[in-house]
């Protein structure tokens, strides 16, 4: 008996008086949604047909977007033309670690050319060689 008596505490078994009841439903009725607020959150159709026909009149709108979506399906380009076009990146590392590859290949490009610009010859180099004239030499200074 004493294991009934502790469920129970606590809970409020006494059912609301009528007059309760009816002050809350009104409440309720108040602050319920206009037709349009419902509309805008899509719990009503937005439709002028008659309700006997607006089943058949969804169900044809979703017909007709699906076929949309299969027909653009349809002429969408493959993945190598993607890639050709430079839309798709030419990877077969996960999505996740791509952006990651790509800064790796960019600093590895960055390293290398600023390794190739310290081992290019100087200008005079150049003069003494033949490929560069005296006149095209800009950075050397009359004296």
């Amino acid at each position: 008996m004493a294991s009934e008596n502790t469920a129970t505490e606590g809970v409020d078994t006494t059912s609301p008086s009528p007059l309760e009841r009816r002050n809350s439903l009104e409440k309720h009725l108040q602050s319920r949604p206009n037709e349009q607020e419902l509309k805008d959150k899509h719990i009503l159709l937005d439709t002028k047909a008659a309700p006997a026909l607006q089943a058949a009149a969804q169900e044809l709108e979703r017909q007709r977007i699906t076929d949309n979506l299969k027909k653009g399906l349809s002429h969408r380009p493959d993945k190598e033309t993607l890639v050709e076009r430079n839309i798709l990146p030419d990877s077969t590392a996960a999505p996740g670690l791509q952006a990651q590859q790509r800064e790796l290949e960019r600093h590895m490009r960055a390293d290398s050319l600023e390794k190739q610009l310290q081992n290019r010859p100087k200008p005079e180099e150049l003069v003494r060689e033949g490929i560069l004239e005296e006149a095209e030499n800009p950075l050397k200074e009359d004296a």
